[in-house]
Formats: C-alpha cells, sequence, structure tokens
C-alpha cells in the first residue's frame, strides 16, 4: 500500500492548485492510472497517488528549468520528505522528458503514457455537446491530427507512451476514455447535451 493514501493526496493536491483545469487534470490522469492498475492487478492506490500528484506542483513552481524549485522536483521532495514509495517519485521524474530519468517500472511507463492523452481525451470532451458520451479513439485520433487543436499536447510522447507501454495505440485509448468516462460526473464531462435543468 502507498504510505501516502488517497484522502491525503488529494488533501496535498487541494492544497497546492487551486486552478480547476489543473485539478481537473490530475483527478484525469488519476482516474487512466487506476483503470491501468486494475487491468494489470497493481495497488490501485499506490497509482492513483502517483497520478494525482504528478503535477501538483505545477502552479506553484511551473519553472521546469529552474534546478531547485521547478517542476516537478518540488513535489517529488515533498513525497521524498513524506516517506512515499521510491517508485512513485521516480515515475513522477519520469513523466518530465527533460529530466533526462528512464522509465523503468509499469508505474512509470503508464504515467508518462496517460499524462498528455488524458489531457487530450479532457480537451477533446469539452469542445462536443455529448461530452464523453460515444467517444471513440477513431474521434480522437481525427482530432490529434489537428495540430492546432490542444496544441500544447506533445502528440510525439502520446504515440511514445502508448509504445513504451507495450499496447495497441486503439486500445490505449479506449482505455483513457472508459476511465474518464467512468468518472465524467466528477470531471464535469457530460457535455452540453442531456444536462440537467439547474435546480
Amino acid at each position: 500500500m502507498s504510505s501516502i493514501s488517497r484522502a491525503e493526496a488529494w488533501d496535498l493536491l487541494t492544497e497546492w492548485v487551486q486552478s480547476e483545469s489543473l485539478r481537473r487534470h490530475c483527478l484525469a490522469v488519476e482516474a487512466s492510472m487506476v483503470a491501468y492498475a486494475r487491468k494489470r492487478g497493481a495497488d490501485e492506490e499506490l497509482w492513483a497517488v502517483t497520478g494525482l500528484l504528478h503535477d501538483a506542483d505545477y502552479e506553484r513552481h511551473p519553472d521546469m528549468d529552474d534546478q531547485a524549485d521547478g517542476h516537478p522536483r518540488t513535489i517529488m521532495r515533498e513525497l521524498q520528505a513524506r516517506d512515499a514509495p521510491p517508485e512513485v517519485v521516480e515515475a513522477i521524474a519520469g513523466h518530465a522528458p527533460f529530466l533526462g530519468v528512464p522509465r523503468e517500472t509499469d508505474l512509470a511507463r503508464t504515467l508518462f503514457a496517460v499524462d498528455e492523452l488524458s489531457g487530450f481525451v479532457l480537451a477533446c470532451a469539452a469542445v462536443r455537446p455529448e461530452g464523453m458520451n460515444g467517444m471513440t479513439p477513431k474521434s480522437v485520433k481525427k482530432k490529434l491530427k489537428m495540430s492546432a487543436f490542444a496544441a500544447a499536447v506533445s502528440r510525439e510522447d502520446v504515440r511514445q507512451g502508448a509504445e513504451e507501454l507495450g499496447v495497441d495505440f486503439d486500445e490505449h485509448i479506449a482505455t483513457v476514455i472508459a476511465a474518464l468516462a467512468d468518472r465524467a460526473d466528477e470531471l464535469g464531462l457530460h457535455g452540453t447535451q442531456g444536462a440537467p435543468e439547474p435546480a
């Protein structure tokens, strides 16, 4: 089990991150991590904590070139101070290619693989009237080819992540779609069609 519970991770995230969009991204990555943990018989809470906290310092310390306090070094240091399992810290280091930390565990490879893609699927849902409903890998891949859409998402990292995991690209996208759809209420991804009338 993780030495940091999911509840403690959420408290830390909400203390460090005020941005709703960044919180939503972290929740989406957590959902994808849990889906993969379930598929692979891994520790779901450990994987959830890793996904939830991977960008926890980004709002406070977005400067990735800052060797002392840049993202993700600050959250890594905080987790080490809390005696988090070393594989969590290593996975968070590995999701940031500029640190040059090799992704040697399933946990690290999965975090890298779902990070950019989860953000991209969130962006796809945001522009669909039906939100997550009926989203397919085909529709996501079509958007990936549109370089102007969610331009900050690295298409290369999305592809490389699936390759490192050794999973079929369509299957990988489908796993992330299903993970986010399962938490559509929490993520606010139902779209505008069929939304309940305000009370």
